[in-house]
């Protein structure tokens, strides 16, 4: 046969073979458009937060659905969408890539690649393509009370401060409020550091930051080996509001991928306050009624339905769970503002940093009077537990009496007592940024100050003290530490032991 003919037959066979197809599109036109929203005429049967295509293949979602057109965000550079521009409807609720692939790596909100190691690999499509088992819808509802276990596994911030007063749990809302510059950030940072040895995976989610400042996190992590277990994502202060907008929600659904998959994960949403400032701007442009502080009135149920997606899960559904950490700035401490309340009501606690105490160069600035956590004592291990009942008392009688010493000098012995105790407590309870400690550790110091061991070292030597005596537990006294890491409790014969240990170190300690 000559080749020819074998066309011939390669044709024959491709026009027997050949159906026809009709698809079916419901296209819109763009009535209006301007800073990142765009109105559309004509998708009558359009869902409310669906993914539209625009002509450019731009992406927006639908959040208003009015009588005669279609209220939509942009998601991304809007100049090049005009009037007249067609719009498609996708069937498809806004969703994002989850999985392996964005461990370790700095996202957009939509799972697109900035870190610049090439795009982010999920299988059958992308956020603006196919359906895959690896895609997650950004709003999904929440685990429902009968798929949830109580809050009882601790979730070590390495925090002193934090871990043995105001505990967190793997499964835990836990708000870190305060004015900027207070360190809420920090605290954030050093908790996912803390992470290494935890076996927890963190999402940090930066919404409205400077880049600048992302890349220093970013950095910093790497430094401590811990973008090895940490996603970034990041809506920069350039970026749309609507990128904003959807930030925390992405992220939460890459972090839910993990949960279902029974891991623990860390969420750090940072901040909550720009979030709403965002989702203000959107709702003002999409002409949405505005209520108290210009903010509309669905404003709580847009941090409601964020935070409830926190969870851990019992055994039956896989036993993983999502630890929340929202932070919200203050406009000069006043958390009775509206957003503040909002997430205060919403939040299981809230850890306070006050800018008084970081100027006096007590940081972590932690305000432990305002500070609460309402899982309390069930997120420790029983030998922190032990350790730290006796620490929230000394300080509350210390934070009392600090305000009448001021007045008078002659306090009687047991007030002295009390206040020199105080003291040395808001010493040790001090610690230096990137700097976590492991729980053994923690154990071991506050067990140290609380019982009074430290009451004949000068207030002035304690951060010495407390360095030489982490360094001296891991020769001497690494025994010790092994046992209470195993054991997490401290029994009569234990507690024996590490008094053995502080009272040997303190013979060689020269002040």
């Amino acid at each position: 046969m000559s080749s020819k003919d074998q066309i011939v037959q390669q044709l024959k066979k491709q026009i027997e073979d050949f159906k026809t197809e009709a698809t079916l599109e419901k296209v819109g036109t763009v009535v209006e458009v301007g800073d990142g929203i765009a109105k559309i005429s004509g998708l009558s049967d359009c869902m409310s937060q669906e993914m539209l295509e625009f002509q450019n293949g731009q992406f927006g979602v639908a959040l208003n659905l009015e009588e005669d057109n279609v209220g939509a965000i942009i998601l991304g550079d809007y100049l090049g969408i005009k009037e007249g521009d067609s719009v498609k409807t996708t069937k498809r609720i806004l969703e994002v890539p989850v999985g392996e692939a964005v461990i370790g790596r700095v996202v957009n909100p939509l799972g697109q690649a900035l870190d610049g190691k090439g795009e982010i690999s999920a299988q059958g499509g992308s956020a603006s393509g196919g359906k895959s088992s690896l895609f997650y819808p950004v709003e999904k509802i929440a685990p429902r009370v009968i798929t949830r276990e109580e809050v009882n596994t601790p979730l070590q911030t390495g925090i002193k401060a934090i871990d043995s007063m105001i505990p967190i749990g793997r499964g835990q809302r836990e708000l870190i409020i305060g004015d900027r510059q207070t360190g809420k950030t920090a605290l954030a940072i050093d908790t996912i550091i803390n992470q290494k040895q935890e076996k927890v995976i963190c999402i940090y989610v930066a919404i409205g930051q400077k880049e600048s400042k992302v890349a220093k996190i970013v950095d910093k992590l790497q430094e401590h080996g811990a973008m090895k277990y940490t996603t970034v994502v990041l809506a920069s202060a350039s970026d749309p509001a609507s990128l904003s907008y959807i930030a925390p929600y992405a992220g939460c659904a890459m972090g839910e991928y993990f949960m279902d998959q029974g891991k623990d994960v860390l969420l750090i949403y940072d901040d909550l306050s720009k979030h709403a400032v965002a989702y203000r701007e959107i709702s003002l442009l999409l002409r949405r009624p505005p209520s108290r502080e210009a903010y509309p009135g669905d404003i709580f149920y847009l941090h409601s339905r964020l935070l409830e997606r926190a969870a851990k899960l019992n055994k039956k559904y896989g036993g993983g769970s999502l630890t929340a950490l929202p932070i919200i700035e203050t406009q000069a401490g006043d958390i009775s503002a509206y957003i503040p309340t909002n997430v205060i009501s919403i939040t299981d606690g809230q850890i306070f940093l006050e800018s008084d105490l970081f100027y006096k160069g007590i940081r972590p600035a932690l305000n432990t009077g305002i500070s609460v956590s309402r899982v309390g004592s069930k997120a420790q291990i029983k030998a922190m537990k032990k350790v730290a009942g006796k620490l929230k008392l000394a300080m509350a009688q210390y934070r009392e009496l600090e305000a009448f010493a001021q007045f008078g000098s002659d306090l009687d012995e047991t007030t002295q007592q009390q206040l020199n105790l105080g003291r040395r407590l808001t010493e040790i309870l001090k610690q230096g940024q990137y700097e976590p400690m492991a729980v053994e550790h923690q154990v071991a110091i506050l067990y140290a100050a609380s019982n009074g061991h430290l009451n004949d070292i000068k207030v002035e030597e304690i951060a010495k003290f407390e360095e030489e005596f982490h360094k001296y537990l891991s020769t001497a006294g690494s025994e010790v530490l092994q046992k209470i890491k195993e054991k997490e409790e401290l029994d009569d014969a234990l507690e024996n032991q590490l008094k053995k240990v502080i009272e040997d170190f303190k013979k060689q300690f020269v002040q």
